[in-house]
């Protein structure tokens, strides 16, 4: 017992340095802003830093509890769904399975605060819809060897065929979805199952099918949103932000998170509840796991509800304002040019502090071997969402089209499938969604909005999109990387590395 309490403190203090490595770059970055060319009001600034301590607080508990709980239960399902070799089952319960974690994802909600004129309970079944839909043919590929890249230029081609026939103030939006809703709640676990469905088979394939679920995922909700475009094609498409709070003393900031813990706690919950009870279904008819095994996950779940709900509480209602004041300040400066590179500091700084990111990273370089280690993906995805908020802002101030980004964009990315190793490619579309997350949606969108105001731009069209790009630079930083690392392992042909886990069992029969 001592030894087992011994690793567990270990382990929270490896997930306390990780976490404090990620964070506090932004909050010296924003500290310095607001001592130099972005003077910020004093409660601004405290309900920011505030908000930085649970965000620290919430992110070290939901990466320890997603080890705990989330991933085990993905990978259990998954490596279950597979060895019943029925495709019927297999099918039902991957698409269950995305629509539930799709619902469950936090971001989705406001995603459907910010779509005008659609229902909200709509946008979200259809984009939980779209997401269970591509979630099934993600474990088809994996079952069947379809290519990943093959797939994607398919799925990519319809989207921007349908993208020319959509009203232009969805374009952003819809891509922006993508993103969003592969959040915290839905990437461990679908992730997880990817491992899961690999792990019983031992061919050379094995590891490379382990990725990819989440980048198909994630062209569901921009296909779900861009059909909806059509059908309601509202006269109406305003977006109204939330105005900043005013903060004059230490009581109203009290007050401020206050009100904000009770929405979050209640949110986390109805979230987190779909996939407890399809875990206790689960359990019940297959009986997978040991008691052991499962007052672990309960302790697992405990740790993620408090986290998420701590991180988004910091997030929502201490990062979002001070985001948003911050780009209307800069913005605002006779030398408004210099949020371009304020903004890449901030880009390759934030993305670290995504929870998900720090989950991809670590089951990247154990289902590699090393091969692809956390340091390396870490900085490839900060350089790439570095470049992304960089040409975000540049939208922002002279209004270019978001076309002239993510065409050019997402023919590189798909262009340079041919040349990297298939892994790569998979991983790559992968952190597409996961660099995304609610650091993204929230901060980052709101820095683009407050600057939008102050250039006196169009909010849904200039500053929407931001997260869509960030969705977009690491497919091609990514494969860059896996380019590099092609060319040094000295192999004209792709490289293979053997299957991480192999299971003595038959391999499914279809």
């Amino acid at each position: 017992m001592t030894e087992k309490r011994s690793k567990m403190k270990e382990k929270l203090q490896d997930k306390a340095a990780e976490t404090l490595q990620a964070v506090v770059p932004i909050l010296l970055i924003v500290l310095v802003l607001c001592f130099t060319i972005a003077p910020m009001e004093p409660g601004i600034l405290l309900a920011f830093l505030m908000g930085a301590v649970l965000l620290i607080v919430g992110m070290i508990g939901f990466t320890f509890g997603v080890d705990l709980a989330m991933i085990p239960i993905g990978e259990s399902v998954g490596t279950c769904m597979t060895q019943t070799k029925k495709l019927w089952l297999m099918v039902a319960l991957s698409f269950i399975l995305g629509f539930i974690v799709t619902i469950s994802e936090p971001d989705l909600q406001v995603l459907a605060e910010q779509v005008p004129s659609v229902p909200n309970m709509i946008l979200v079944l259809s984009v939980a819809f779209g997401v269970g839909l591509f979630l099934v043919a993600a474990l088809l590929r994996m079952l069947f060897g379809i290519t990943l890249a093959h797939m994607l230029i398919a799925l990519y081609l319809i989207v921007f065929v349908l993208a020319f026939f959509v009203p232009g103030d969805f374009i952003a939006v819809a891509f922006d979805s993508g993103g969003v809703t592969t959040g915290p709640m839905t990437v461990p676990f679908i992730m997880a199952l990817g491992i899961g469905i690999s792990a019983i088979r031992n061919d050379e394939r094995a590891e490379d099918d382990s990725f990819g679920l989440v980048a198909l995922s994630s062209v569901g909700p921009i296909l779900s949103v861009l059909v909806l475009s059509l059908i309601y094609n509202p006269q109406s498409t305003a977006y109204a932000a939330d105005p900043i709070p005013s903060i004059t003393n230490s009581v109203e900031l009290a007050m401020l998170f206050a009100r904000g813990l009770p929405r979050y706690m209640k949110e986390i919950a109805v979230s987190l509840l779909p996939i407890i009870l399809f875990f206790v279904a689960f359990q019940l008819i297959f009986r997978r796991m040991k008691k052991r095994m499962l007052i672990k996950i309960a302790v697992g779940m405990i740790y993620t509800y408090v986290g998420l709900v701590l991180f988004l509480t910091g997030v929502n209602v201490g990062f979002m304002p001070a985001g948003n004041y911050l780009g209307q300040v800069i913005a605002g400066n006779p030398y408004r040019w210099i949020i371009v590179p304020i903004g890449m500091l901030i880009g390759y700084f934030i993305v670290r502090a995504e929870p998900a990111v720090m989950v991809l990273t670590h089951q990247v370089e154990e289902i590699t071997s090393g091969t692809i280690t956390a340091g390396a993906m870490s900085l490839s995805l900060s350089v790439g969402v570095a470049v992304s908020l960089g040409l975000a802002m540049i939208r922002v101030l002279t209004g270019i089209s978001i076309f002239w980004f993510l065409i050019p964009g997402y023919t590189v990315a798909l262009g340079l499938t041919f040349f990297v190793p298939k892994i790569f490619t998979a991983i790559a579309f992968d952190s597409g969604g996961v660099a995304s997350g609610p650091m993204t949606a929230t901060f980052l969108l709101s820095f683009a909005m407050g600057a939008c105001t102050s250039v006196g731009g169009n909010i849904v069209t200039d500053a929407f999109g931001v997260v869509a790009m960030v969705a977009m630079t690491p497919l091609i930083t990514i494969q860059i990387l896996g380019l590099v690392y092609r060319i040094s392992s000295g192999n004209v042909e792709e490289k293979q590395q053997p299957a991480v886990v192999s299971v003595d069992t038959e391999i499914i029969e279809l």
